[in-house]
Parts: structure tokens; sequence; C-alpha cells
């Protein structure tokens, strides 16, 4: 969302990636832009060579939505060159998996090119929503798109947004013919400029950001914020009646929750820091999310001083759990480094997250699952750059996350969906 793709690999320093939120390989910010595998079927081809290990994916940034990460409203992955570096074999398997993922079964690629990021399922678990930047598409920054499962591979999805200014996080509504998404097109139709490239990776945080709800035509039906400031990374409850987001609202990056109609707007969190990329509990009572809680003198003034320029700086973030309403806010992780994109398991006693906590050098990324108390820490991809944004579908049958895996050795994120085995 913010981008959970748009704010979603330098962290990835990669999106440090992802609602997200340009594809900035997570919170390290990897630039991937400018690479354009679209067009090219590579499932079932198996990639073994390319081996991203030597490269910061820590970077990419998916601001908004965990996107953590999560500038999807700016991963950008533009000018990283992978062919740089020397290639070692690659683990990666025929069947896009790599030793080790036991729990993925029948997995299958849904793009070829581009930065692809936070796709969330309806509530049927039919469709998938999910935002994109590729020059093929005619989207020079992100923009929502529809993946129906029907159509040609090499063909263009459905456009859902306005196709002006930039867009992150989108999620469907609980009738399935609606979705929402932030946008800055009500500012400017041209994509707002990127921040200068310095010596720390930083994302923007937009304030013509706001929240709308478009038909499955592109039709806006309804803007939900309006105020002064970053509205984005929303999600909607499983019951169907909120919507959490994040907002500069009260001065700070905070949680605020919303009724699906868009009103009685309650601020959430309070503490210090970028709180974003949440999302509900399986039941709607919680809310799980990551943050960046400066904590020394140090770290304050610096994070103050960058919201102060609309930046953050997403590459120390943990995981938190609360009530929607904000009550019993307790810390679940305490790896280090970007820990982002969470989302429940089914049970609602587990959460997946993505992490580069056991990477050296800021990558790769990789899939985590965890218990909501902290305990039983389990990895469940092995991939060598990036994977980020996962999401159950409601039934709980199959896991959807970005990856940057069998994109032929370039700078290409894509969708995967797989079946999920206990």
């Amino acid at each position: 969302m913010k981008l959970r793709y748009s704010l979603f690999l330098s962290l990835l320093l990669i999106l440090l990636f992802s609602c997200k939120h340009d594809h900035k390989h997570g919170p390290g910010g990897h630039d991937h832009a400018g690479h354009d595998h679209s067009g090219h079927d590579h499932s079932g081809h198996d990639h073994a060579g390319h081996d991203h290990a030597g490269h910061d994916h820590a970077g990419h940034d998916h601001s908004g939505h965990d996107h953590a990460g999560h500038d999807h409203a700016g991963h950008d992955h533009a000018g990283h060159d992978h062919s740089s570096h020397d290639a070692k074999p690659s683990n990666l398997k025929a069947d896009l998996t790599y030793p080790g993922e036991v729990h993925l079964k029948n997995l299958k690629q849904l793009t070829f090119g581009g930065d692809n990021a936070e796709a969330y399922w309806s509530f049927d678990d039919k469709n998938l929503v999910f935002q994109a930047k590729n020059e093929k598409w005619n989207a020079p920054c992100d923009q929502i798109y529809l993946e129906d499962f029907k159509r040609d591979r090499k063909s263009i999805p459905p456009l859902l947004s306005t196709g002006k200014g930039r867009t992150t996080c989108s999620y469907f509504m609980p009738d399935n013919k609606h979705v929402l998404y932030a946008s800055t097109h009500l500012w400017d139709e041209k994509c707002p400029p990127e921040p200068p490239r310095g010596d720390k990776y930083v994302w923007p945080i937009y304030e013509s950001f706001d929240i709308f709800v478009a038909d499955l035509d592109g039709n806006i039906i309804k803007q939900l914020t309006d105020g002064s400031g970053y509205d984005a990374e929303a999600t909607v409850s499983p019951n169907g009646d909120k919507i959490v987001y994040t907002s500069t609202s009260s001065g700070d990056l905070e949680l605020w929750t919303m009724d699906i109609d868009g009103s009685n707007k309650k601020q959430v969190t309070s503490g210090l820091g970028y709180d974003g990329g949440a999302f509900f509990s399986p039941d709607g009572s919680k809310l799980v999310f990551r943050s960046s809680r400066p904590k020394s003198e140090a770290e304050i003034k610096e994070y103050k001083d960058l919201l102060a320029q609309g930046l953050v700086q997403p590459t120390s973030m943990e995981l938190y759990v609360c009530n929607v309403d904000g009550s019993e806010l307790k810390q679940v992780t305490n790896l280090g480094k970007a820990n982002w994109a969470p989302f429940y398991h089914p049970s609602g006693k587990k959460i997946i997250f993505s992490s580069n906590h056991e990477s050296e050098k800021g990558f790769p990324f990789n899939l985590y699952m965890i218990n909501e108390d902290g305990t039983g820490l389990e990895q469940i991809t092995f991939d060598e750059a990036f994977d980020s944004f996962p999401m159950f579908s409601f039934d709980g049958k199959k896991l959807a996350f970005s990856s940057n895996r069998n994109n032929g050795g370039g700078r290409s994120t894509n969708m995967f969906v797989a079946d999920w085995v206990e």
C-alpha cells in the first residue's frame, strides 16, 4: 500500500518493496525500472545459472504497503544492472521453486516483465488486484490492474486506475465488484518526482495520495479521503465493515481506521515512527503491521527531519500486532534489519512476512512465518533475491506473492500464485 507496492533492493534496500507499496524491492531500494522482460514467457524454463546473490536488494521501495516495505508508490528498480555481477549457478528448479520450499506446490508465474507487486485476492478468491510499473503497458509509474486468470499472458491486464498520476496499495471491496487504491492523480496527472538519490535509501511520502473506490471498469465511484497529507496503504477487514490505512493526519505516520463507506475515521496508533502496511486478522479483531520506531535522540531527529521533507528511511522495521482500536499493542519480531509485508495465516495464530534479517548485505529477502507471540520462526521461501507481499486466499488454499525469481537474471519483479501446503 504505500507504498505497499506504493511507498513494498538497497533495503531491498528492496522495497526496503512492496501496498508497496516503484517496486523498490523492499526496504532496500533495488531499482529495476528500465529493464523490461514483459512478453517473454519464462514459465517452465529453468534459469539455473542466474544468481542474484551479490545484488543489494534491500532497497525496493514498496512503501506504502509493505509494501516495507511498500513504496510501490515508488518501487524503483531502474538503474541496477545485475549483469555486472559474476553469475553463479542457481538452485531454482524447473517448477520455479527453490529447495526447501515445502509449503509451495503448483507454483505459477502470472506476469513476465516490469514491476508487479502487492497482488491481493478478491473476497471470493476469483481475482487479484495489483499494481504495476511497465513502460510497455504505458505505465511509467505504478497503476492498478486486474488479474482474472483468464487473459493471454502476453496481453495487458484490465486497467482499473485512471492511468494518471501514481497509484499504490489496491484492495478488493467486499462485493468483489469494486476496489480501493491510493492515487496522486487529483494533484497532478504526471508521475510525481522521485527523491534525489543520496547516501541513504529513502522512500517518498507523497502528500498528494488520497484513497479512492473504483469499479472493475475503472470508473471512480467515491473518494474516501480528502484531507491534507498522506493517505494510503488501505486494506479491508474480512468482515467487510472497516478499512485500515496509514495517514499523516496527526502529523506522524500512524494507522487509522474508517468504516467501509469512509465515515467514522479513528486514529489507531500513536507511537513515533512509520506505522504502515497493515492487514486485519481473519476474524477482523486485530491488526498486524510493520513499524520503524526510532528510540535514540539521533534516530528521532533523523526521522523527524526526513518526514518534514516527505521522506522515510525504511531500513529498520519490526512487526507489531494490536486490537483494531489500538489496544494491547505488542511487538512480534525483534530480528533486526527490515521485517515487513506481514499477513495473517488463515489460523489467525501465525503471521507470514518478508525479511532480510539473515542477509549480510541486505539481500536476499525471503518469506518467513512466525507465531503471533514471536516464537516458532520458520523460513518459507529460499530465494536468491527477493520474495515479498504474501497474501493467503480467503479459503486458505493459495498464496500470492511477488518475486524476482525466474526473471532471466534481469530486473523484473513478477506475481506468483501457489497452492499452500501445511
